[in-house]
């Protein structure tokens, strides 16, 4: 049922983004296999414009704060969201996240941790390594151009403008063979920087500079907890 009701609200999103927005795609998700997507975060239409962007449902994970509504958690949750806990690395979500990756499915990440509040990219946060180390799947990077104009933090009401969805190529990067090594900080710290970089350059916007430091929170004990996590 969930899946029909995010077929529909699919189409909504589509048909008003290109009405209203002049919705532009460029490039594409690979059609089958998990995977990870990691885009900029810069308004609250990322999720669902990014959703309309490709063909394959997603789940997204998001701070678990954006909806204090006990039914529209609940609702949201079924079509989605995967709500995560701040200030640490929430086992629950990334373990949920992890399993829908390993069977087969989409899952997106703002590797930023949350909205921009200028619009500029943030230095990001270590849980796209936590997951890649686990899975070994590949990250498509993706640049959400025009949404901080549209709706930024602090807008009642959107307003008209252009909104591009670019997504790049497939990233890998080596697990199985050097299993100790992924699972080291140094090793989230690597994939999160390289995932950012490619995410700047598919907007042509400077890389940030500096790292978060709860990036370097995340260690190999969390990880091991989030890949036996349900």
């Amino acid at each position: 049922m969930s899946g029909i009701v995010y077929g529909w609200l699919w189409v909504l999103a589509r048909v008003v983004a290109r009405i209203c927005f002049r919705f532009r795609i460029e490039g594409q998700v690979p059609p089958t296999g998990g995977l990870l997507i990691a885009a900029n975060h810069a308004s609250y239409l990322d999720i669902p414009l990014l959703g309309c962007g490709m063909s394959r449902r997603a789940w997204y994970l998001g701070r678990n704060d954006l909806f204090p509504i006990p039914v529209l958690n609940g609702i949201l949750q079924s079509l989605g969201w995967i709500p995560v806990r701040l200030g640490r690395l929430d086992r629950e979500a990334f373990g949920k996240a992890i399993n829908l990756v390993r069977s087969g499915n989409v899952v997106v990440i703002f590797p930023e941790g949350g909205r921009s509040h200028d619009g500029h990219l943030r230095p990001p946060k270590a849980g796209i390594g936590v997951i890649v180390s686990q899975t070994g799947c590949p990250v498509v990077p993706a640049y959400l151009k025009g949404t901080f104009d549209v709706l930024p933090i602090g807008a009642r009401w959107p307003r008209w403008h252009q909104v591009t969805v670019r997504f790049g190529e497939p990233l890998t990067f080596e697990t199985e063979k050097q299993r100790e090594k992924a699972e080291t900080k140094q090793f989230y710290q690597q994939v999160s920087r390289s995932v950012i970089e490619q995410i700047a350059a598919l907007g042509q916007v400077p890389v940030p500079t500096g790292k978060d430091d709860r990036a370097s929170d995340a260690s190999s004990r969390p990880t091991a907890d989030a890949h036996n996590a349900e």
